[in-house]
């Protein structure tokens, strides 16, 4: 099912629609664009709909929403929208409603959240953001990709720049839902290679079978950035074929690169990044239950963990 299909029954007439669809002018006053993707841009506005409240409507591009989707055209493959309508979680962006706009282009209307991008904060260094905090934003990380693995999906796209952090918090907001499938084994099978290559796992990039330890490659390679404000595999990090270090050549140990790091925590994060699928972390509940033993062992009077 294409997300125009899945959006037919959820349009209404209220709130600057025209005959069914969403008037984004008459509706909205837009603010800014926030970016523009290859599939998409989000812009922020004010929704007068409801208020005036400050929202972020990310509009997709029909072309190639359309070209990912006819992937799955033989499978009940629920869209990006129908997706995040279900997320309700503290740690993961809520959407607020799907529908289309008199231009044609499929549109979420979400929460906007004002921080920074993870991604931001790696590529700038920005010490101030997290210093002290990176313990505790890993365990938000975890917390939402627990949801959304618990809802009986794979996210597929977890990076630094799909994680943003809340102003003055230590929580974050899992974002971007545009390339999650169903865990289910029809959507498991080889020749989806989709992502973003620098955190993409090799089964994704070799073309194998795939399940929910994906995303937890996907996570160790981002929490590895964020503590150490680096990236695993040094040399080619600009390119797509980046992602073909991912299981030939083995990244320097996080101890090594940070080495006043709790140990068991880096040792955690390593067993993320495990090329072998057999050899990584099994469950994003196993990892948060070595989140919880460091948590502990610091709660004990132990020294605060440095991390990075």
């Amino acid at each position: 099912m294409g997300i125009f299909d899945s959006v037919k029954s959820m349009l209404g007439g209220s709130g600057g629609s025209s005959g069914g669809r969403i008037d984004i002018q008459k509706r909205f006053t837009l603010e800014r664009t926030a970016f523009t993707g290859t599939m998409a841009k989000f812009v922020v506005a004010k929704d007068h709909a409801h208020g005036g409240r400050l929202v972020g409507i990310k509009i997709l591009d029909p072309e190639k929403v359309e070209l990912f989707e006819s992937r799955f055209r033989h499978l009940k493959k629920p869209s990006e929208g129908e997706i995040a309508l279900k997320m309700h979680h503290p740690n993961v962006v809520e959407t607020y409603e799907i529908g289309v706009s008199t231009k044609g282009d499929p549109i979420l209307i979400m929460e906007f959240v004002a921080g920074p991008s993870m991604q931001n904060i790696i590529v700038q260094k920005q010490e101030h953001h997290v210093a002290g905090k990176r313990l505790m934003l890993i365990r938000s990380m975890c917390e939402a990709l627990k949801y959304v693995h618990n809802q009986g999906y794979i996210h597929r796209d977890i990076c630094p720049r799909n994680f943003i952090l809340l102003p003055e918090s230590t929580d974050v907001k899992l974002i971007d839902f545009g390339l999650t499938l169903p865990a289910t084994p029809p959507f498991m099978v080889p020749g989806n290679r989709t992502g973003t290559p620098l955190y993409m796992s090799p089964e994704i990039v070799r073309r194998r079978p795939t399940d929910k330890r994906v995303d937890l490659f996907s996570l160790g390679v981002t929490f590895y950035c964020l503590i150490a404000f680096c990236h695993p595999w040094q040399g080619d990090v600009v390119s797509g074929r980046a992602a073909l270090h991912h299981d030939t050549s083995p990244p320097k140990p996080l101890a090594d690169v940070c080495p006043n790091v709790d140990p068991s925590l880096a040792r955690g994060v390593m067993q993320l990044m495990q090329p072998k699928v057999e050899e990584r972390t099994p469950t994003i509940e196993h990892f948060i239950q070595r989140i919880a033993k460091v948590e502990s062992a610091y709660k004990d009077g132990a020294p605060s963990p440095q991390l990075g």
